[in-house]
């Protein structure tokens, strides 16, 4: 063992207790600050990612529909349109993202057909219908393009509402298809307030007001005529389906009371034309192999704000976690 003291981080030395005291103070002085040093290193290079990724987010914006568009719809190819999930106004698939899908296909110069991909369970008889409508129009202003529905994995109630305007629909074999019927939910809870002795005090303006209220007990004559609604709204349905498909469906017991069948039974019951998936239809019978995909898209700015505040969010994160494990 030497004379001399030894020196640990986080103690003052003095020239009593250590020679070299001076240096140890000055290294430790320097560690600091090449600690400061490197966290504001991190720092100016976090805010230069970011503003480099807000000028992105900005040109994007400004031009990335016009690169996108013209390098997507160069020469000929088949027009893809997605319908997935609910349809209905708040939704993804609301008839205004779909129909301005469509007409966005029909216009390309290079769209040889358009292919509407359904994977949805209904929704909306309203925004259905709406699709529906503007699928025929479509139909009428551009006859040379052919309007394909291709059912993935469930095409029920309002899907098929719409399928029905297409020129041919495709299933794959397993694909659940039909579900040709309307419903309206609704809960009760007039039982459970009785045995918790809850008084439901209602005041109403018109003695239909409180249609389906569920704290109420039924009324007969409201229910009849809800139930009446239902069964115009289901022959809309029908009456549409028929338009659509005309002589090719099969008129079975059962086939517009709600059912659905896989795509192998809605095949011979004329609910769809052939079994094929996208690519098979652009690549034999359109001839066209190239998928450009028209769905409409939520703002472009909006989304790439939303994933920008999102990887600030992160980044950041990360430079505090650095920060606090330096100190």
């Amino acid at each position: 063992m030497t004379g001399k003291t030894k020196w640990t981080s986080g103690e003052r030395s003095t020239p009593e207790s250590d020679p070299d005291w001076d240096r140890k103070l000055i290294r430790e002085l320097a560690t600091a600050s090449l600690k400061e040093q490197r966290r504001s290193r991190r720092w100016g290079i976090f805010f230069r990612i970011l503003g480099f990724a807000y000028l992105t987010v900005l040109l994007v914006s400004a031009f990335g529909h016009e690169w996108f568009d013209s390098e997507m719809t160069s020469g000929e190819h088949t027009a893809v349109v997605d319908l997935f999930g609910v349809i209905a106004a708040d939704q993804p698939a609301n008839a205004e993202a779909v129909t301005q899908g469509l007409r966005d296909a029909f216009k390309d110069a290079g769209t040889r057909a358009v292919l509407l991909r359904i994977d949805s369970p209904g929704g909306s008889p309203v925004q259905s219908g709406v699709i529906y409508d503007e699928m025929m129009r479509l139909r009428g202003e551009y006859p040379q393009i052919p309007l394909y529905a291709v059912i993935e994995d469930t095409c029920a109630s309002g899907g098929y509402y719409v399928a029905s305007a297409a020129e041919r629909i495709f299933a794959d074999k397993a694909s659940l298809v039909g579900s040709i019927g309307v419903r309206m939910d609704s809960f009760g809870f007039v039982g459970a307030m009785e045995k918790l002795g809850i008084e439901r005090r209602l005041l109403t303006a018109g003695e239909n007001k409180a249609l389906l209220d569920p704290f109420s007990p039924t009324n007969e004559s409201q229910t009849q005529h809800i139930e009446s609604m239902l069964v115009n709204i289901h022959e809309q349905f029908i009456e549409a389906v028929k338009h659509g498909r005309g002589d090719r469906i099969q008129d079975i017991p059962g086939l517009y009371s709600g059912l659905v069948w896989s795509g192998e039974q809605a095949l011979e019951f004329g609910l769809v034309d052939a079994l094929a998936s996208d690519q098979s239809i652009a690549r034999d019978i359109v001839e066209a192999e190239t998928l450009v995909n028209f769905t409409h898209q939520e703002d472009l700015f909006n989304r790439l704000a939303g994933r920008l505040g999102a990887a600030i969010s992160a980044g950041l994160s990360r430079v505090l976690l650095q920060q606090s494990l330096v100190q």
